[in-house]
């Protein structure tokens, strides 16, 4: 069902006044948040001002979502680095240390 432009306004203004989504949405919620701005885009039927809206919001829910998984790829990196700074220390743990273990 498509929205009067009035409507459409107020969702604009409403989005731009919300609290950034940054700081209140998880990975799951932006992901999921994402999925249905990009469905009701592909969907068309709105007018060009919500379009306008649902394509700002989707770029800031893209944001969220590249952040979290940055973040995710921080922290893998980091237990790796730890893993491989124990496995260099003597204790053999981890991966590494197991398939050392098998080879020889």
């Amino acid at each position: 069902m498509a929205k009067t432009d009035e409507q459409a306004q107020q969702s604009a203004r409403g989005a731009q006044s919300a609290p950034r989504a940054e700081t209140t949405l998880g990975y799951e919620q932006a992901r999921d948040e994402l999925v249905e701005v990009v469905r009701r885009l592909e969907a068309g039927g709105t007018s060009l001002e919500e379009s306008l809206a649902l394509w700002e919001r989707g770029e800031e829910l893209a944001k969220v979502c590249r952040r979290w998984l940055e973040g995710a790829r921080a922290r893998l990196d980091a237990a790796l680095v730890d893993e491989t700074d124990e496995d260099e220390d003597g204790d053999g743990g981890g991966v590494e240390g197991a398939e050392r273990a098998t080879e020889g």
